[in-house]
């Protein structure tokens, strides 16, 4: 066994033996490691976004309990779709390729039009992409052709739909009826402002346009090969819808004539568009004119709830109040006590038509229009809430109203309704019409009233609505 006393006293002979470290070598060295390392390229942890990565997840636990996806397929799963399940052929051991849950697409649009998406394209690529889409597909391969086909062609049942929502919220108590503003919205129609024809010039082209169809089907016989005929196909369709929609413009153009008649305008002016055949050029909200539709909405000045939508391709509203006024009362069970318009609106045959319709139980509140000054430039005008010589009994009592004070600050609701709910359906997307000819553009506009109404029967009624889950049918049932 060693000696301690021995091994320490070596220890200090080996640190005597030792030169003394040089203090300024060691810092000059440590210097010219620093530099040389400096002059190299550094290490970083760079991120390789090709790269495949393969996760355990399921679609469930990407949405959070209370997210807005499953808000929209929690209404979607209480709305009556049969009207679309009945006409799927694909049942039991038929052939075919099974078809599309109808709420999938009902969703989605719900949800798109609340995220200011309008794109049938756009859906599609972001139920690839995003989390909310691809949970409310489940899974389920979506194409663009099957969504705008959806939007469309559906327009009877967005109109179903939304009767029932509005009729549900009446029946809860949820809404009231007391005050509806009602506006005129008006949206870019999808036509060129070039495609707008006179009566001869469509005649030429209509010419044309049948000309080229006889062609293609030339073509088509002359050349069978099996590689072009999805080719030859397609170039006839094309020149066949040229062609229809020609022919559409033709059968509108008497419309359009009658209107510049009553405007007192040429009626050989007319144009009538090869694009949209009912979409007609109206003055926009900046000053300028554009082919647009008007969109009415009609909405209650309490909660903000729309209970009715109208599409019209005519510019004015003059004539838009009593259908309106008939279409809430259908839709609601209930009569309004007050309308209020601005106004465009209050034509005197309109007025005398609320009052037949409601059998007086509806007062319209609108502003009435500066009399026109008659003699000498000094006389005062005539004050225009007094009864005229022509007036109705409605129209009168409607002058009469509208001189009260509390009536004048019951119209100022108006505003705060009518534009506020334009203004939202603008910002999710309403800015242009996506899709060509009234009864389409009228889908369009029930889906986006049936949107702003969900938003809202989730703050006055969420009772309604609930919170949709991932389970399937079969499943829900067993559980």
């Amino acid at each position: 066994m060693s000696n301690p006393k021995h091994q320490d006293s070596a220890a200090e002979g080996l640190l005597e033996d030792m030169a003394p470290v040089d203090e300024h070598a060691v810092a000059a060295a440590a210097q010219t490691r620093a530099g040389a390392l400096r002059g190299q390229p550094p290490r970083l942890l760079q991120p390789n976004r090709k790269q495949i990565e393969l996760r355990a997840s399921d679609l469930e636990s990407l949405l959070g309990e209370d997210h807005r996806a499953r808000l929209v397929w929690g209404y979607v799963e209480r709305q009556d779709l049969s009207r679309l399940t009945e006409a799927i052929k694909a049942r039991g051991g038929n052939a075919g390729r099974s078809a599309i849950d109808p709420r999938i697409l009902f969703a989605l649009w719900l949800y798109a039009v609340l995220d200011g998406v309008g794109s049938g394209r756009e859906v599609a690529r972001l139920t690839q992409e995003h989390d909310a889409y691809r949970w409310i597909c489940g899974g389920v391969s979506v194409n663009y052709h099957a969504l705008n086909d959806f939007r469309s062609g559906n327009e009877a049942l967005m109109d179903e739909v939304l009767t029932a929502n509005v009729a549900a919220l009446a029946a809860a108590g949820a809404i009231s009826l007391e005050r509806v503003a009602q506006d005129g919205m008006r949206v870019r129609a999808d036509a060129g402002a070039a495609s707008f024809r006179r009566q001869a010039s469509l005649a030429q082209h209509l010419a044309e346009a049948g000309e080229l169809v006889r062609e293609v089907k030339r073509r088509a016989r002359d050349d069978p090969g099996a590689s072009s005929r999805k080719a030859q196909a397609a170039k006839q369709r094309a020149a066949q819808e040229r062609e229809e929609r020609i022919r559409q413009a033709l059968e509108q153009l008497p419309q359009v004539q009658a209107a510049k008649r009553r405007n007192g305008d040429k009626p050989e002016d007319a144009r009538a568009s090869t694009t949209d055949a009912d979409a007609r050029v109206m003055k926009m909200g900046d000053g300028g004119f554009r082919p647009a539709f008007n969109v009415q909405l009609a909405s209650t000045c309490e909660d903000q709830v729309i209970v009715g939508v109208a599409v019209t391709n005519a510019g004015s509203d003059m004539a838009q109040m009593a259908p309106m006024v008939e279409q809430v009362i259908e839709r609601t069970g209930c009569t309004p006590e007050q309308w209020l318009v601005d106004g465009g609106f209050p034509a005197h045959e309109q007025i005398d038509a609320v009052h037949e319709q409601t059998q007086g139980q509806t007062d319209v509140i609108a502003p009435v229009p500066e009399p026109r000054r008659k003699g000498a430039d000094d006389a005062p005008p005539p004050d225009k809430h007094q009864r005229k010589q022509d007036d109705s009994g409605p129209v009168a009592q409607w002058r009469e109203r509208m001189a009260s004070e509390q009536i004048k600050a019951v119209y100022k609701q108006r505003a705060a309704t009518a534009e506020c709910v334009n203004a939202l359906a603008r910002n999710r997307g309403l800015q242009r019409m996506p899709v060509r000819g009234l009864r389409k553009v009228r889908a369009v506009a029930y889906l986006y009233a049936l949107a702003h109404n969900l938003i809202r029967m989730v703050k006055i009624a969420p009772q309604l609505v609930g919170l949709g889950t991932g389970a399937s049918a079969p499943a829900q049932a067993a559980a």
